[in-house]
């Protein structure tokens, strides 16, 4: 393959992927078709690909999945075998995976079976669940590419047979050794660094809700999978909002914990030794409760025992407990402690779109009827931080970037050619002056938040603001991550969930609005609510590092009020 150009690499590449789809689950050309012609592929129109049990399968929820596989009332061949045909329905008609191993899941799935019939018990607490990947994360047998051309079968761009399809994210083997079934890789955008999934390789993924707008980045190929119902819960990384973004655009929920919570051990990565502010690994799932599962199920193989860069922290059940004991069964205030929460409407740098607008007033209408404190949130520049966070990722004046790219000769993408074209690095002296800018920013930011303590003594439990400063965005209209990158650079961590979707009668253009600058005008001159309708509105909830339990709990307190609010 070395000596063949990066067009024809890719070719062979997705020609190989597109091979490993079983005969009988491939659509015709006239379904190809239909489906370029429709707004909408989730929902009943994937299912029409879908015999009634599978279609039963994939309607239900992780723990409902995780309930009947170990209790017998479904066999894990069943279950791996419904969500390897919805994902590769998925994947013809929404262009969203970059690896399919259905054949090592279908055995794997078998083994568990087996195992149940000879144990009378579950294998692991994820017995049979099917997890998705994100194509970061190493699966022995299986390429990692990571949207680079240059590393097809290699072990990220390296040929050393030792390492090629031999080694295994931890995150993975821990995955595995609680029963669970992994069995495709998700798209993701070349680099990472893109609020967008597209790359070389495969193209654009686009958004299966609406495929006039973007499912968002770099997860992105998650966040479309599982809008489709071809996964309830998998794993992406986020290193400026890449489990947030394509979980608000895609109408799903996503937990970023802060960043050394979870594994990042033998997981590719851009720019992998930029460890001022590094990567984390989070969930994905089509419910809170996926992402809960998933979350205890690893913290519950102790990984800090195998990964010396993660916290020795279990799954505090006792934080969840308490947060939740602060209201009712419908999540309205109980007694002397309500919820305290900030909310941030707009950062001062760009104003979000009606649709987010009206997402952020239905939290606070729902908050406050249900007797909770709403706080003004008003705090340090969030442009400053992302500016900071955005120096650090290109630090290496993008040497790393364009090594990967050499190794083929194909080109950055469109979007990150000025962001990422090669420069001098910085210095070791400008890092550091960084590194105290960064510093800075964090303490700034948490003295503002202790700041909204009230007069009685309640801090601000969680704030709530935009993932984006739109809806899942036109393609190549994603013009700020300000909102996201800031959270990165504080390392706080957030979960996201729905809100509602963009209504083009409601959600009216205001002829009033004046820009408070040139992007802020650039991102509204691309508003258009006939193009943005029924498009999801997702909203972060964000607490402060390592309470990944108490922001469950409150992102499970705020579904439930707009639930009922609404």
């Amino acid at each position: 393959m070395a000596h063949k150009s990066w067009q024809d690499r890719a070719a062979a590449k997705v020609a190989a992927t597109a091979a490993k789809i079983p005969e009988h689950w491939r659509i015709s050309s006239q379904d190809h078709e239909k489906a370029r012609r429709q707004k909408d592929l989730t929902g009943p129109f994937i299912e029409s690909f879908l015999f009634e049990k599978e279609v039963a399968i994939i309607r239900l929820d992780t723990v409902g999945l995780v309930a009947k596989l170990g209790t017998r009332a479904l066999r894990c061949v069943d279950v791996a075998e419904a969500y390897c045909k919805t994902a590769a329905i998925a994947h013809q008609i929404n262009n969203c995976l970059h690896e399919i191993f259905f054949d090592q899941a279908l055995q794997r799935a078998a083994e568990l079976d087996q195992y149940y019939d000879e144990h009378g018990k579950p294998a692991g607490s994820l017995h049979g669940l099917p997890v998705s990947l994100k194509d970061q994360f190493h699966v022995k047998g299986i390429d990692t590419t990571m949207g680079y051309i240059g590393w097809i079968d290699t072990f990220e761009g390296d040929s050393d047979p030792n390492k090629v399809h031999k080694i295994e994210s931890q995150v993975v083997s821990d995955l595995l050794s609680e029963g669970a079934v992994v069995f495709c890789k998700t798209s993701l955008p070349q680099t990472l660094m893109c609020g967008e999934t597209i790359n070389n390789l495969i193209g654009q993924t686009l958004n299966p809700i609406n495929q006039g707008l973007s499912c968002g980045g770099s997860s992105g190929g998650e966040g479309a999978l599982q809008a489709l119902r071809g996964s309830s819960v998998g794993l992406g990384t986020d290193i400026g909002g890449s489990v947030r973004i394509p979980a608000a655009f895609c109408g799903t929920y996503s937990l970023k914990p802060t960043h050394n919570r979870l594994s990042y051990r033998n997981v590719a990565n851009t720019n992998p030794g930029q460890l001022n502010y590094p990567s984390s690994v989070g969930v994905m799932g089509t419910s809170l409760a996926s992402l809960r599962i998933v979350m205890t199920a690893l913290l519950g193989t102790q990984p800090w025992l195998r990964d010396p860069a993660v916290v020795p922290m279990p799954w505090r059940s006792d934080i969840e407990k308490e947060t939740m004991a602060r209201v009712d069964g419908k999540g309205s205030a109980t007694g002397k402690s309500p919820l305290r929460i900030g909310l941030l409407f707009n950062d001062g740098f760009m104003a979000p779109h009606p649709p987010i607008t009206r997402g952020l007033r239905m939290v606070q209408s729902a908050l406050e009827k249900s007797g909770h404190d709403v706080v003004d949130w008003d705090p340090p520049s969030h442009m400053d931080a992302a500016q900071i966070h955005l120096e650090f990722l290109q630090s290496d004046g993008g040497y790393y970037i364009h090594k990967q790219l050499a190794l083929s000769g194909e080109p950055l993408i469109t979007p990150l050619r000025e962001i990422f074209k090669l420069r001098p690095p910085v210095s070791a002296i400008t890092t550091e002056e960084l590194s105290v800018q960064g510093r800075t920013s964090c303490e700034a930011y948490s003295d503002y938040w202790n700041s909204k303590t009230s007069a009685d003594g309640r801090e601000v439990d969680a704030f709530i603001m935009p993932v984006a400063p739109h809806a899942a965005v036109m393609p190549g209209r994603y013009l700020y991550t300000g909102y996201t990158e800031v959270v990165n650079l504080l390392d706080y961590c957030t979960a996201v969930i729905p809100v509602t979707r963009a209504d083009r009668a409601v959600d009216l253009v205001d002829p009033g609005y004046k820009p408070m600058n040139d992007a802020d005008a650039k991102n509204w001159a691309g508003y258009d609510p006939e193009a943005y309708d029924g498009a999801p509105v997702g909203l972060q909830i964000v607490c402060r590092k390592y309470e990944e339990e108490k922001v469950c709990a409150i992102a499970r307190i705020v579904s439930m009020l707009i639930e009922n609010h609404t």
